[in-house]
């Protein structure tokens, strides 16, 4: 007979809430410097300064966090037909509503002229906050931190 051996782990596997937070910081980074990128290179998107950067990045990250999954759900059909065209219209309408957002706020300077803008924006913030997040990867950041 063998004997039967038993591993008791002191984590559970989640991370720990000081983890949870750098995870949020290096996110919110990445998308501060996905927003300042499209700023740059898209000429209808105006974003002058550092703080507005980082709160136009917080507000964008709240609402990707909480409303767009459910645009996505309720809008599932036509991502379907659509191959997912219909998602890169949510993010222009995320980034349109931001904008409506940080624009009733003082202090924080960013203004997208229109929907082109908009639409080109959101396809940069996109593609840059895959690949930043693809190098950082914030998640094993927190993993390294619990």
């Amino acid at each position: 007979m063998r004997p039967t051996v038993v591993i008791v782990s002191g984590s559970s596997g989640e991370p720990s809430p000081g983890a949870r937070i750098a995870a949020f910081l290096v996110r919110w980074l990445v998308t501060a410097a996905a927003v300042w990128v499209a700023a740059s290179l898209v000429g209808g998107i105006h974003l002058e300064g550092f703080g507005s950067t980082l709160a136009v990045a917080l507000i964008l990250g709240l609402l990707n966090a909480y409303l767009k999954p459910l645009l996505i759900i309720s809008a599932f059909p036509g991502i379907i037909l659509t191959l997912g065209f219909l998602l890169i219209l949510i993010n222009t309408a995320l980034l349109g509503l931001t904008a409506w957002i940080a624009g009733k706020i003082d202090g924080i300077n960013f203004r997208i002229d229109g929907f082109w803008s908009a639409f080109f924006g959101a396809i940069i913030i996109s593609i840059v906050s895959f690949i930043l997040t693809r190098l950082i990867n914030p998640g094993r950041i927190a993993r390294r931190l619990s």
